[in-house]
């Protein structure tokens, strides 16, 4: 099983923002530079745009909680930051799932499980 790390500080966020990759989709944009640690660290940044502390927080963990059910398909080595829009903020947990999984799949840091004969 792998294990992934948050993003913190500050420092680390400026330097995948300004020499990372980005996509985005309609509710969520994902930031992604390789790292030398053999292992993921994950930030997840919602702005108070998107609305107060309880929606915030309650959009972190969907984001949270999606990764960590899919973070056997994530290959490894990757400072990841997964910025929520406004546009998620009364969206499910599949919606919230999807388009992190499709963030991941144009990335090309996805993988999807090979179903074996």
């Amino acid at each position: 099983m792998k294990f992934s790390e948050s993003l913190k500080k500050n420092r680390d966020f400026q330097v995948v923002y300004k020499k990372g990759k980005s996509f985005g989709n309609k509710y969520l944009v994902m930031y992604v530079l390789p790292n030398e640690f053999g292992r993921n660290r994950i930030g997840i940044s919602v702005s108070k745009k998107v609305g107060n502390s309880i929606v915030r927080h309650h959009l972190t963990r969907l984001i949270r909680e999606s990764y960590r059910l899919h973070e056997e398909q994530f290959l490894c080595g990757y400072d990841v930051i997964v910025i929520a829009r406004t546009t998620a903020k009364d969206r499910s947990y599949h919606e919230i799932e999807s388009a992190l999984i499709h963030l991941g799949k144009l990335h090309n840091i996805y993988e999807v499980e090979k179903i074996s004969d």
